[in-house]
């Protein structure tokens, strides 16, 4: 086989005759990429993705131990996008009406009326996810699910875009409440958030360090609306997918259902968020065309919340993540 051909697979999957102009995606994405630098430092991959589940109209589920910027990337990106912005704190008493509104008597028209809760906004952060009891979990992964909710035979549909972005911490486990694999199935993404590094850490104080109060998201330009996102969602569909990436992802779902050490495989859904997100991956790589390297990229993101591993597995201290590289290794990559 030609080196050249494993040194450069961009130029076997680049057979698309008409090529699309993504300058102005870039520029957006750059543009995004600037603001949130302002005042989130050493997580650059995060806000990445958080992009592409943005334009890819998923929701996201960052997990990670406190303080380490979860809250306040979701706050940021937010303050990016020229939309509604709310924030709902679960708690083990939240009732789902505290999420989706109640109906309230009107005096003047003696009549009742609705009134929307927190969950009626473009981008909604749950701090907490894992905190609230099975009822009102199932209440917001109906809504994220549908995209509308239903009150007294009256349907209320959300506006675009509608994104939940969720955070939990996976250490603290008195007071909350594990989340169903169907409900996780809801997110197209979970991000695991690490600590930062020295370098980025000593960043952190220097940038702070004459700081007397929280970050201030005022700093943050809105440079992205949701007639961008509808455009840039128009061009998805036109970035070019050769058929043996689409039969790659097909043997890396396969493998996850047949791998001895997993109890649970991926979903036909998880090949689909795949292909969706891989796709943006190639966008803001300014490429119409969606290669390997794509896949595996949004790949660890995409299944490390839906593969259930075996009793076997975790007694040997394995994670998914070391099973999903090691299906990434073990699948014959498309050249």
């Amino acid at each position: 086989m030609d080196d050249s051909i494993i040194e450069n697979p961009e130029d076997n999957f680049s057979s698309l005759r008409e090529t699309l102009d993504l300058k102005p995606i870039t520029k957006l994405i750059e543009a995004v990429r600037e603001e949130c630098s302002k005042l989130i430092i050493g997580q650059e991959e995060l806000v990445e993705l958080m992009l592409i589940c943005v334009v890819s109209n998923g929701h996201i589920l960052l997990e990670g131990v406190p303080g380490i910027a979860k809250t306040l990337s979701a706050n940021v990106l937010s303050s990016c996008i020229n939309s509604q912005f709310s924030r709902i704190q679960f708690t083990p008493d939240l009732m789902p009406a505290d999420i989706l509104g109640t109906s309230i008597y009107n005096m003047k028209d003696s009549e009742f009326i609705f009134k929307k809760g927190p969950i009626f906004s473009n981008i909604i952060l749950i701090d907490e996810i894992n905190r609230a009891p099975a009822k009102t979990q199932a209440a917001l992964f109906e809504v994220m699910e549908e995209q509308q909710i239903s009150f007294d035979g009256k349907t209320y549909k959300m506006s675009f875009p509608f994104l939940v972005v969720a955070t939990q911490n996976p250490i603290e486990q008195e007071g909350t409440y594990r989340l169903p694999e169907a409900q996780l199935d809801r997110f197209l993404m979970k991000i695991i958030l690490d600590y930062p590094t020295a370098a980025q850490e000593l960043q952190i104080l220097e940038k702070y360090k004459n700081a007397h109060s929280g970050p201030d998201l005022s700093l943050i330009n809105p440079v992205i609306n949701p007639q961008d996102i509808k455009d840039i969602q128009e061009i998805l569909q036109k970035i070019h997918i050769e058929p043996q990436i689409l039969k790659y992802i097909t043997e890396i779902i396969q493998e996850t259902r047949n791998h001895a050490k997993i109890y649970l495989g991926a979903s036909p859904r998880a090949s689909l968020a795949i292909l969706k997100t891989a796709k943006m991956t190639a966008v803001m790589a300014e490429r119409d065309f969606v290669i390997p390297e794509d896949v595996q990229y949004v790949m660890p993101h995409v299944l490390n919340h839906r593969l259930i591993l075996t009793a076997e597995a975790e007694m040997e201290g394995l994670s998914t993540k070391d099973l999903i590289q090691e299906i990434i290794q073990t699948v014959e990559v498309p050249r």
